[in-house]
């Protein structure tokens, strides 16, 4: 493939939709279409080029994005296929920050789904300008304008429709451009696509359409707004690079259809692609900072200026290694050159530079500004971090990754499965910033937290596949706390007479209940030095040793004041040693008599709803023994702030979806440490 495309003449974009809308095969098509496979791959069957891991060809589901570079009447575009289910949003999220466009697939019958709204939020975030490729248009129920009304009234988006279906369902044949003027015919079982004036039947409904089209763009420049008004006739040309001056700066949304099953339609949004979507030339130019003294640096899309470019995905390639992939946004990357990580302040050798195709590799000297490439020897480069020129070194703005929401315990199967077990976690970490994993200490469990049930399921395929590591999830258990509600004075006494020096310590604590969150607090009140100053740290250390395990069901003790009021010291046999245990022996005699109660985790929750969903969703929430702080109404949308127990959220991620056919989403994060119903306690000290 040539490799000197002008920067002008370069696409990124991404395919991004909700799950089933079609993206997989919309890219399959354009790449059989652009001669880059000659094989068309099928979801159904699992032989998609772009679907490759094993667990995408088995679950007939995108699960983390591909790269491919293809090229289109001397335009190179670089694609990338994102995943549409909701437990992958990462993808698209480190996807978006580094296109430049993207086409947003929908479902014809079904229109704009949840996931769509979400991945639209997401290009909207990072100024992403879209098309819309409306796809099954030959399915039973597709109905184009249905698409275009939920376009408009869902995303809030400006949708400007730039061709007309010719039939639809199985009357489906082509589309009518109606800028250009030219009807694109397909028959089914044949991949050629014919040219052809519109046929009579469609010649009403398409003036119609046009002159609305014509309306819309006019409405985003002056100039052509004037010359429309008095009548003058506007070229095709000057209409269409109206809109896509229109589309760039995110005033409108060209509208397209098809089907990508039957390869109708492909061919068009390959040239709107070129037509509407931005080169690197036609964004702002990429803004960091100066590390170290935070100015603002703005980078050119220019081969002549110094290197940046964003790492925004690692990969643990079976047969090459760590492969990390690299959005180049100026200057050039050549093979086996030192660059800077500004990030983490080392140098770098960019061992080989590849052009991806799915999981197929070709090798390049060298690539320019405006691309995106897969590099082999960045050691201590992650997702995020900016690799530059050590001369003119610059940090831009990483990706931002939501937090996880669910969250399993994990055990290796065997004993052989214990090491490989922290090496195979922390790969599969590396690759995923939204796959975060912690040691418990309190519980002894490992914790696994990811976007969603599916989510870790994959992963620990992948585990058993990637890495032969056996593993089982299940419920991490509660971190409960225990508190005091009532004062004691409490006495310890250590007395051990053996042959020699014995053991000899003897203190009087005052333990008091503290308010929520205070933790420990423990106070010298000894006067008149009945007990010498070399044993006050061995009884503070008792009682902070005794804190770790409490009465009622060996949870750590919080929120309490211990103050140490008397005691009584032997000349000889008195140690710090001895003073320490009879401190823990008058700690835990003392918090047990003080009627110690549990407490438990309390999260505060949020939740984002239509309207529709509310009563439910508080329903639930009220069968969780949430409380609900507020509701507050924006339109349509419903925000739900609330506190729930740790212990009832568990699985919250996959009911909410269940209650809201996918379309709310919720952030929990940790409030405080609450008492528990007494009920509870019972069924936690009896498990325990």
């Amino acid at each position: 493939m040539d490799e000197n495309f002008p920067i002008e003449r370069i696409r990124n974009i991404g395919f991004i939709a909700h799950i089933d809308a079609g993206k997989t095969t919309v890219t399959e098509r354009v790449l059989f279409l652009t001669g880059r496979i000659y094989k068309i791959g099928g979801v159904d069957e699992g032989t998609t080029v772009m679907d490759w891991m094993p667990q995408e060809r088995e679950r007939g589901i995108t699960i983390t994005s591909a790269a491919s570079t293809t090229s289109w009447k001397e335009h190179r575009i670089n694609i990338i296929d994102t995943p549409g289910h909701v437990d992958f949003t990462a993808e698209v999220e480190r996807t978006l920050r580094v296109l430049d466009g993207g086409v947003v697939v929908l479902d014809a019958v079904a229109g704009v789904q949840p996931q769509s709204e979400t991945v639209w939020r997401q290009a909207q975030r990072y100024t992403a300008p879209c098309i819309c490729f409306i796809n099954k248009m030959d399915r039973v129920g597709a109905n184009f304008q249905r698409t275009v009304d939920m376009i408009k009234r869902r995303l809030g988006a400006n949708p400007v429709p730039v061709q007309l279906p010719m039939g639809a369902e199985s009357d489906f044949v082509g589309v009518a451009d109606l800028l250009k003027e030219k009807a694109y015919f397909y028959s089914n079982g044949s991949l050629e696509e014919v040219e052809g004036p519109i046929p009579s039947e469609y010649q009403e409904e398409f003036h119609t359409y046009r002159e609305s089209l014509i309306e819309k763009i006019v409405e985003t420049d002056e100039s052509l707004m004037v010359r429309y008004l008095e009548g003058d006739h506007i070229e095709a040309e000057e209409l269409i690079e109206a809109l896509r001056k229109a589309t760039i700066s995110l005033k409108a949304v060209p509208v397209l259809c098809g089907s990508a099953l039957r390869t109708k339609g492909v061919g068009p949004l390959l040239d709107a692609i070129i037509d509407y979507l931005p080169s690197p030339l036609d964004i702002p130019p990429v803004k960091g900072v100066v590390p170290g003294n935070g100015r603002e640096l703005i980078r050119e899309s220019s081969i002549d200026a110094p290197l940046a470019a964003l790492a925004f995905k690692v990969t643990i390639d079976p047969f090459v290694g760590r492969l990390v992939y690299l959005r180049v946004y100026s200057g050039q990357i050549k093979a086996g050159a030192s660059v800077w990580n500004a990030n983490k302040g080392v140098k770098e050798r960019m061992g080989r530079v590849l052009r991806m195709h799915a999981n197929h590799r070709e090798e390049l000297e060298e690539i320019s500004a405006g691309n995106i490439v897969a590099a082999i020897g960045l050691k201590n480069t992650f997702t995020g971090d900016t690799i530059c020129d050590a001369s003119s070194p610059v940090v831009l703005e990483p990706p931002q990754f939501p937090s996880p929401v669910v969250s399993v315990a994990i055990e290796p199967l065997t004993r052989a499965d214990q090491d490989k077990l922290a090496e195979a976690l922390r790969k599969l970490a590396e690759e995923d910033p939204t796959f975060l994993v912690n040691y418990d200490e309190e519980t002894g469990q490992t914790i696994i937290s990811g976007m969603g049930e599916l989510h870790l399921e994959v992963l620990v395929d992948r585990m058993l596949r990637e890495f032969n590591v056996g593993a089982t999830v299940g419920k991490p258990r509660v971190s409960y706390r225990e508190a005091i509600t009532i004062a004691v004075r409490s006495e310890g006494r250590f007395v051990r007479q053996t042959g020699g020096h014995g053991q000899y310590g003897h203190v009087w604590l005052e333990i008091a209940p503290l308010e929520r969150g205070q933790g420990f607090v423990f106070k010298n009140r000894i006067t008149g030095g009945v007990i010498p100053r070399e044993y006050f740290k061995g009884i503070e250390d008792g009682v902070r040793d005794s804190l770790a395990n409490g009465p009622l069901a060996g949870y750590p003790v919080v929120d309490v004041e211990v103050s140490l009021v008397d005691g009584t010291y032997h000349q000889v046999d008195s140690s710090e040693l001895a003073f320490k245990t009879a401190a823990s022996i008058a700690f835990r005699e003392g918090v047990r008599t003080a009627k110690s109660n549990l407490l438990e985790p309390i999260m505060d929750l949020e939740v984002v709803t239509p309207g529709e969903f509310l009563g439910d969703i508080l329903g639930d929430l009220g069968a969780r023994r949430a409380h609900i702080k507020s509701i507050e109404g924006s339109g349509d949308t419903q925000m739900v702030e609330a506190l729930i127990p740790l212990a009832e959220a568990f699985g919250y991620a996959t009911a909410l979806r269940s209650m809201s056919q996918g379309r709310a989403t919720h952030t929990m994060e940790f409030a405080s440490y609450e008492f528990v119903p007494e009920h509870i306690t019972k069924a936690v000290v009896n498990l325990s």
